[in-house]
This record gives C-alpha cells, structure tokens and sequence, in this order.
C-alpha cells in the first residue's frame, strides 16, 4: 500500500547535511514540530537518506512515517 502521508521534509544542504523538518499532531490538535541537522558523519544519516530515496544537493522531499 503505497504512502500517502508525510510527516515532514527533508532537504540535502549544500554542505552534505540532511536538513529535517518533522511534525506530529494529535487527534485533540495538539502538535509539535522539531528541525533537525543530520550531518554525513551521524550514524542516522545513511538510515534517513535511504528512507526517503535518496537527494541531491539542495533537493528537498515529503518524509514518509518511520516504522
């Protein structure tokens, strides 16, 4: 079943970092958003870059629900 939803985007930064905006909302409308800087040497990095499909400099894509 094909992903709909996002939760967010990611952008690759010229400097090779993964720029991550992610948001969560409740059903009572409470939410929260968080930005996160996910340089080439985090452990994370080649985990979130496969997730959603790889990016080229400067590309930005919709972040599909972690598991």
């Amino acid at each position: 079943m094909p992903v709909t939803e996002s939760i967010g985007s990611a952008r690759l930064r010229e400097d090779g970092s993964i720029e991550l905006m992610i948001r969560a909302t409740q059903p009572n409308g409470d939410f929260g958003e968080a930005m996160f800087i996910i340089p080439p040497d985090d452990k994370r990095y080649d985990n979130i870059l496969a997730h959603v499909g790889g990016l080229e400099p400067g590309e930005a894509k919709p972040v599909p629900p972690f598991d």
